[in-house]
């Protein structure tokens, strides 16, 4: 008998091979592949959501049939609201995040997802649950998918009823019925298999998420190949992988990419040296003034709005870093500020920025779209400061430009400007320069997990949290000091 989750159903609308592997071959999973803390975000949200209908009921995790024989006993009861009600029809299972009890067998289903979104599978998992459900003679008067609202702007307690959006997608899922009944009846099959499925590389392997199987899925192919080209659009490497030019050298010999992607695989390639511009680079140089700052950010977004005067997701930055010096020949100096967990960071790094960037200075940022979006965004929030702030904001220069314009390129770099592969790549035996000497942060990911996190530390663990955080942010501009030391030595050779 098939045996099938929600989840699992989904996986194999997305490619029955994924349900395959998960079976027989699940050493090849890929768990890089999963962000746990977008997964937890979920499960927050979801655990919201659970208020939104009033009082309830939630069923305990745990073994499957006990979920089950709860959920039926509080069905009985009528209980009017059931979280996590939980059910089995044909070996086919599924937990409903919220389930309105009507009394006399008729149901309500609604699907909590921690997007500000819809997308297509999410209907198909309620199509699913429907089936399930129906099969067990239930009646199902609606099916309704429940999502974060994008245009909430929280103004003290949190409104559910407005940070919820709820849309009525019961004909959809009627719709769905028999595809769900075939794709099942497929999948019966498909599952008896014992040979490996055959399955070609496609959108499949990317969207709507990205697969953890597919370096399994490629790992026949040449190493390096078009899947490796850093910043490649899905559809320019599928076009590419489907005409068979898939290694390196199919992709040299074609010159089907632009030139920018081709210098990336002749450096690959050949081990060329360093492709320098240094006119360009001087010209860049030359738009720098004394004295120079050095900033870098960092921000977390919750999925529910903390504080007043923000959104779902919106960037809420915590924290930034500030090298600087005055003059030529002067000292390197350092600034730094951290909010404390539990407190809106907003004001905080607002004033402190005013106090440590005067006006009309020029100020480094590499990416620097983040930083000024950040800075405009603070300067709306605080009138009284804005003036300053958007000084700041006018004068930032972005340190990634020659980067991003291969004005300077190395095969270390693989392709990518990101200052964490650009600084390795320039400083390769600089052990200050590695980010994996780094105790607990090393990303700027693993930065915003840990500030959302911090709250529910111990002091000691916020302490040693904090010393993480500012050693990675501090890291960070002390990097960007070192690639315009770099870009200085560069530009001082001749050619």
């Amino acid at each position: 008998m098939l045996h099938l989750s929600k989840s699992r159903y989904c996986s194999a609308v997305q490619c029955p091979k994924m349900l395959w592997l998960t079976k027989y071959r699940p050493e090849a999973f890929d768990a890089e592949a999963v962000n746990q803390a977008v997964l937890d975000r979920g499960n927050a949200v979801g655990d919201l959501a659970m208020g939104l209908f009033g009082p309830y009921v939630e069923v305990p995790f745990g073994d499957l049939s006990g979920m089950i024989a709860e959920t039926e006993r509080l069905l009985a009861a009528g209980t009017p609201v059931i979280t996590e009600a939980s059910f089995s029809y044909d070996g086919l299972f599924c937990s409903a995040d919220i389930l309105l009890n009507h009394g006399g067998g008729r149901v309500s289903v609604v699907e909590v997802k921690s997007a500000t979104h819809l997308s297509e599978m999410n209907i198909h998992d309620v199509s699913y649950q429907y089936y399930v459900l129906t099969g067990l003679g239930y009646t199902v008067d609606r099916v309704s998918l429940c999502c974060l609202n994008a245009g909430y702007v929280r103004h003290g307690e949190l409104a559910l009823d407005q940070l919820f959006t709820l849309t009525d997608v019961t004909a959809k899922a009627q719709a769905l019925q028999e595809e769900v009944a075939k794709r099942i009846a497929f999948l019966a099959e498909y599952m008896k298999q014992t040979s490996e499925p055959l399955h070609p590389i496609g959108e499949q392997c990317f969207a709507p998420y990205a697969c953890a199987f597919f370096s399994y899925c490629t790992s026949s192919l040449p190493r390096p190949n078009i899947f490796d080209v850093s910043g490649l659009q899905t559809r320019a490497r599928l076009n590419c992988y489907r005409k068979g030019i898939v290694s390196f050298p199919d992709i040299e010999a074609s010159s089907a990419l632009k030139p920018d992607k081709m210098m990336e695989i002749a450096q690959e390639l050949h081990d060329l040296p360093p492709a320098i511009d240094r006119e360009a680079i001087r010209g860049f140089l030359s738009r720098l003034t004394w004295p120079l700052y050095f900033l870098d950010f960092e921000s977390f977004q919750p999925a529910v709005p903390l504080y007043d005067d923000t959104r779902p997701y919106e960037q809420i930055v915590f924290q930034y870093s500030l090298h600087y010096i005055d003059r030529e020949g002067e000292p390197l100096c350092h600034r730094e500020y951290l909010a404390s967990p539990g407190e809106d960071p907003r004001r905080g790094v607002a004033e402190q920025l005013c106090r440590d960037i005067p006006r009309d200075v020029c100020t480094l940022a590499y990416n620097m779209t983040f930083e000024k979006t950040r800075i405009k965004a603070l300067a709306a929030l605080y009138p009284d400061l804005a003036d300053h702030l958007m000084n700041i904001h006018d004068h930032i220069i972005d340190l990634m430009t020659p980067f991003q314009k291969k004005q300077y390129y190395t095969r270390a770099m693989r392709g990518s400007y990101s200052i964490k592969h650009v600084l390795p790549a320039l400083f390769p035996d600089d052990p200050d320069l590695d980010y994996h000497r780094l105790e607990g942060v090393h990303n700027g990911a693993e930065a915003s997990t840990a500030f959302e996190q911090m709250n529910r530390m111990t002091p000691e663990e916020q302490a040693a949290c904090r010393e993480n955080l500012l050693e990675y942010c501090g890291l960070d501009t002390l990097a960007m000091v070192k690639v315009w030391e770099k870009l200085r030595e560069a530009a001082r050779e001749p050619g």
